[in-house]
């Protein structure tokens, strides 16, 4: 719950433990075995930056925190837990500014990417293409510029590649070799993409990612839920639409270093499947998101069951730590709790590892920043509870709440005129010339045979004349002498005989 003094998270004894707004984009981490309590803090840290001001983006994985856009149920438990930590006079159930988005377009509003945006070197890596077919890929987006023809969607890269292949002589002599193996190989590699729902994510109108960074009419940030249900499934495109996002933060948020309060907050649930299906090329990415975004006011909070399901070079950015109980039966499970322990400032009054394995759900060991940037001791602390629901939304609070949040404007795709486009007019116009070109060759055969059959009808027709006439001959020769013969001869075709 956010107070004035910070993100009051819960009680260690009768202490407030407080997140220090200034300290929220040094990045955090909350781990804890399946049921003990992870995904409610969550929601209690997304509903405090909310109510601070601060827009929130939440990778939605099993679906059910969908709840925030429903105020919390009134139970008798609930309100046992409201005393407990003191939050008579100010907690109320209400529901959060919640836009719902998915790649699919199923569950909330759909985001998409154009393949421009992507770039040839980011394509490149998701794809997993060779050093010859990067070059190519390469080539194939300068050939796209200089030649006017916007990349948007798969479609559009496909008209491309079959357009450069088709004139790859012409083309190696200004760009470098293009081989028709090297095309062949990225055409293989659109497959999986296109097939995961690649069609779907590029396109227009390509998300503005301001779009994620906006306050309701009463300040509160607005709660951005990506359903990733669907998404998880699909390792590339899932990929795609990380490369895309991290990409876009890093071009077009300005550098601020270290704001009174974050511009922007992620929380990635279930992050070991974010870590262990991605390609090592977008592991690189978030590494390296972790490392520099919290200059550009950024903070990133992973979800996950255990501390070990995380790179060491991203745990090491994480300042701030809430571990729910974990669970310690096989070696590599002992390891990684003794490592979550050793991570966080010990406390003399109790033993962090022993302490890890006997939390009761809800409760937490909770080490933050203090103001000045300094690891507090662990807290042994009861994490508060949230004011939204604790399910998942039906059907129709989705509804309303996606009715109200306008961003309409991306329900309905545009199919604007692109490469696929101009190349297909461009294909459309030879194909009309050849068969043009066919006619005039066909008509010009027909004249030579309708010329060759009048000539020889004509010889034919002479042909006949002169037998005709030699017949006549023959019959007045044989009826009357010579000079009958010539006089009649005379009369009947004239005098130039």
């Amino acid at each position: 719950m956010f107070t004035d003094n910070g993100i009051y998270l819960g009680l260690s004894g009768e202490e407030r433990v407080v997140l220090d707004l200034g300290m929220a984009n040094r990045h955090g981490l909350i781990t804890g075995a399946t049921g003990t309590g992870k995904t409610v803090t969550m929601k209690v840290l997304a509903e405090s930056f909310s109510d601070a001001g601060v827009p929130v983006f939440l990778c939605d994985v099993k679906g059910d925190v969908s709840g925030l856009c429903s105020p919390g149920a009134k139970t008798e438990g609930m309100e046992k837990r409201i005393d407990l930590f003191g939050l008579r006079d100010t907690f109320q159930y209400r529901a959060y500014p919640v836009c719902f988005w998915d790649v699919y377009g199923e569950k909330g509003h759909p985001v998409r990417a154009t393949v421009s945006d992507m770039g040839p070197d980011i394509l490149s890596s998701l794809l997993g293409l060779t050093e010859a077919q990067r070059g190519v890929l390469n080539i194939i987006f300068r050939i796209a510029d200089d030649h006017g023809l916007q990349l948007t969607d798969l479609k559009d890269l496909r008209a491309m590649i079959n357009y450069v292949g088709e004139n790859r002589q012409s083309f190696t002599l200004e760009y470098g070799n293009v081989t028709t193996q090297s095309l062949g190989g990225v055409l293989r590699s659109l497959l999986p993409l296109d097939t995961q729902g690649g069609s779907l994510f590029f396109g227009e109108p390509a998300l503005d990612i301001f779009d994620w960074i906006r306050l309701d009419s009463e300040g509160r940030g607005i709660v951005n839920i990506l359903d990733c249900v669907k998404l998880m499934n699909n390792p590339t495109l899932y990929a795609a639409f990380m490369l895309f996002m991290m990409s876009e933060l890093f071009e077009r948020l300005p550098e601020i270093g270290d704001p009174e309060k974050p511009k922007l907050v992620f929380f990635f649930d279930e992050a070991h499947l974010l870590f262990s299906q991605m390609p090592r090329t977008l592991i690189s990415k978030i590494e390296q998101m972790v490392r520099l975004i919290r200059s550009k006011g950024v903070g990133i909070y992973f979800v996950t069951q255990s501390p070990g399901d995380l790179p060491n070079t991203v745990l090491g950015q994480l300042s701030n730590r809430i571990h729910h109980a974990l669970r310690a039966y096989t070696p590599s499970e002992q390891k990684a709790l003794k490592a979550a322990a050793g991570s966080m400032r010990p406390n003399p009054e109790f033993d962090t590892a022993e302490a890890l394995q006997e939390l009761g759900v809800g409760e937490a060991l909770v080490s933050l920043l203090d103001e000045g940037g300094v690891p507090e001791m662990v807290r042994r602390t009861r994490i508060v509870c949230p004011q939204s629901l604790m399910a998942a939304a039906d059907e129709f609070e989705r509804g309303v709440a996606s009715s109200t949040d306008g961003m309409d404007k991306y329900d309905f795709p545009v199919d604007n005129e692109s490469a696929f486009e101009i190349l297909s007019e461009r294909e459309e116009e030879k194909k009309l010339r050849r068969e043009r070109e066919a006619l005039e060759k066909e008509e010009e055969e027909l004249q030579k045979k309708i010329k060759a059959q009048a000539s020889k009808e004509e010889a034919a027709m002479q042909k006949a004349a002169e037998r005709r006439k030699q017949k006549i001959e023959n019959q007045l020769i044989s009826v009357g002498g010579s000079i009958l013969r010539r006089g009649i001869m005379n009369t009947l075709f004239g005098k130039k005989r």
